[in-house]
């Protein structure tokens, strides 16, 4: 009777340990769990701010082109408005020279004769 006891007392004995042992490793296992979840939240927290920062700085280049290309058009047609203002400049020049040739009283008038 003690030996049969004995056997159920030690096979009793093994199932707690195997209890035991069962539970620390889904505890491990779901501490594990839970700490992947978390860092996963985290990388996708830090993957969205990074996100967030290179389209900022991609709105800035975007922008930053935008300003370029308009202010290289702008050189364009003020190139075009100095070339107009040069030329006009120039005919109002001939046109003033050609005016300080001539008298400025005409042959036939009373102070010239």
């Amino acid at each position: 009777m003690t030996r049969a006891m004995g056997k159920i007392r030690s096979f009793i004995g093994a199932v707690a340990e195997r209890a035991k042992l069962r539970k620390g490793l889904l505890l491990a296992l779901a501490v594990l769990f839970v700490l992947q979840a978390y860092f996963v939240r985290e990388l996708l927290a830090a993957e969205l701010l990074f996100g967030l920062v290179f389209a900022v700085l991609f709105a800035l280049g975007v922008l930053a082109y935008l300003i370029g290309a308009i202010g290289e058009r702008g050189l364009d047609v003020a190139e075009t408005g100095v070339r107009v203002a040069a030329d006009s400049a120039r005919r109002g020049y001939a046109a003033l020279e050609e005016l300080s040739r001539k008298p400025f009283r005409s042959p036939r008038s009373e102070s010239a004769q």
